[in-house]
């Protein structure tokens, strides 16, 4: 079992209810992960609409996560 930090920011915190949680997970990507939390906290937003960064650095949904990462889910944004 791995244990990771996750951090959520925007419309991913409030849907979460929370600026993070530690997890424990069997996920062996971050796209597993992501379904796991999406079970959990009731997202209705495809993956395919966000970026993940572990550890601080932008990578695909197939990186593996491994004990003690730090996740951020990164919605869309929009801005100017």
């Amino acid at each position: 079992m791995k244990q990771l930090l996750v951090e959520y920011v925007a419309m991913m915190r409030e849907a979460a209810g929370c600026r993070e949680e530690r997890v424990e997970t069997e996920a062996e990507n971050a796209l597993e992960l992501y379904g796991e939390l999406t079970q959990r906290h009731g997202w209705t937003v495809g993956h395919a609409s966000l970026r993940v960064a572990i550890n601080d650095s932008i990578v695909e949904w197939s990186a593996p996560v491994r004990d003690g990462d730090r996740i951020l889910f990164l919605p869309p944004s929009s801005g100017g």
